[in-house]
């Protein structure tokens, strides 16, 4: 999709006992073994098919049966308010926010080592592929376009610029936990198995925060933003959550590698132990991001959708991603890797 900075988450329960979602990520716990927190909903545990098959993307492809035990995930993505939260409460500086470590680029002058992120901007014709994600020094996630910008009156926007790293500092303040891709797409489903998109087969440019026109150089504007949209803004799927398409891209705690067949018929899959993407030969770390984003437009990106995936360097925000927590609330997970 774009350079890295380097180059460029029931209704069957069974314990209270959580597990952990990746090597990396600390365990999350439910706190009331009958219901999920403010805010999040409940996921009943069932069955249902990972990836897609007609959809022209090689990266989804072979889709696979798959079994989810029950868990709860955040209705909403996590927001600007509830990020600054955070920050007020511990202190946190996100990647963004820091500058790039010397020892890591010793070839670089101290004005390129500038605290910054990715920001995109609508191209003009003609424009090269990919110029239209620059790095703006002073962009975070209280200045998404660079410091002149901000966030006033955004507090029920998501929060973005925010790299892997951010997304779990938060989780383990929250006490939650970052989503495994097959969690994330269960739930996205909302229930409508084989679905092209969380609502059914057919395309709307209304049923979420997409990319009408010709990506990137206009936007029609037909479902009411340019932009990023407030989070709630469009109908929720059949499980009750909001933009899971759509709006900003999500962090799940798997490594990206292409394909599912390594899950077949497994129970809550993690995804494989190392990553790898052919179009990003050079790149050794890149998890996989779900959802799709505002930038995303039936001409160019065509990923708000369930099965849809992307990878993503850890060390890397942008303009167009965020993330939303899971609380995990079974067993059979860790029974099932015994």
């Amino acid at each position: 999709m774009f350079k890295s900075r380097k180059s460029f988450l029931g209704l069957w329960l069974i314990t209270g006992v959580a597990i952990a979602l990746s090597l990396i990520t600390p365990p999350a716990f439910a706190t009331s073994s009958n219901s999920c927190p403010a805010e999040m909903v409940m996921i009943p545990g069932g069955t249902f098919t990972m990836g897609s098959d007609n959809s022209g993307y090689l990266e989804e492809l072979s889709a696979q049966e798959v079994k989810v035990s029950s868990f709860c995930i955040d209705r909403y993505e996590v927001t600007n308010a509830q990020f600054a939260a955070f920050v007020k409460a511990t202190g946190y500086v996100t990647i963004a926010e820091r500058p790039l470590p010397k020892e890591q680029f010793p070839d670089l002058p101290d004005e390129q080592r500038l605290p910054g992120s990715l920001v995109f901007e609508i191209a003009q014709p003609g424009a090269k592929y990919l110029s239209w994600w620059h790095w703006q020094t002073g962009a975070n996630w209280q200045h998404p376009f660079g410091g002149e910008s901000a966030i006033t009156n955004q507090d029920n926007y998501p929060v973005v610029h925010i790299a892997y790293a951010d997304a779990l500092a938060y989780a383990q303040w929250a006490g939650k936990s970052l989503p495994t891709e097959a969690q994330w797409e269960y739930a996205a489903r909302g229930g409508l198995d084989n679905a092209t998109y969380t609502w059914g087969n057919q395309y709307s440019a209304k049923k979420a925060n997409t990319w009408q026109g010709i990506f990137p150089f206009f936007n029609t504007k037909k479902d009411g933003y340019v932009g990023i949209a407030p989070v709630g803004s469009f109908s929720p799927n059949g499980y009750g959550l909001y933009d899971m398409t759509g709006n900003v891209w999500e962090w799940t705690s798997d490594w990206f590698q292409p394909g599912h067949n390594h899950k077949t018929h497994t129970l809550n899959p993690t995804g494989p132990e190392t990553s790898f993407d052919p179009n990003k030969p050079t790149e050794i770390a890149l998890h996989v991001i779900k959802g799709g984003s505002y930038l995303c437009a039936p001409n160019y990106c065509s990923r708000f959708r369930p099965a849809a995936r992307e990878s993503q360097a850890p060390d890397t925000g942008t303009t167009h991603i965020g993330f939303r927590l899971v609380m995990n609330l079974t067993t059979e997970r860790m029974q099932n890797e015994v």
